[in-house]
């Protein structure tokens, strides 16, 4: 455990900014499946609808230092190769 003041703090700190972070990536990853998932389905209108909303997702998540800018590439090219497949 901490022994200082400081380092108490930063436990805190870090509490607070994983469960944000983990939020944010678990929303990413949610609607990567949901849009994987309309994709596969053939509903075009609907994974339109949450590609769009996913690259939001992500571009917020690299924004805020969540992921790397090449790892948002990636996932968005990845995922817009399913949709055009």
């Amino acid at each position: 455990m901490a022994n200082s003041k400081s380092a108490l703090k930063r436990v805190r700190q870090i509490a607070t900014r994983t469960t944000r972070n983990k939020s944010l990536t678990s929303r990413m990853k949610t609607l990567r499946r949901k849009t994987l998932e309309a994709a596969a389905s053939g509903d075009k209108e609907t994974a339109q609808k949450t590609y769009s909303e996913f690259t939001s997702a992500v571009d917020k998540c690299y924004k805020n230092n969540i992921i790397h800018a090449n790892k948002a590439a990636n996932l968005k090219s990845k995922t817009n190769k399913h949709l055009t497949a």
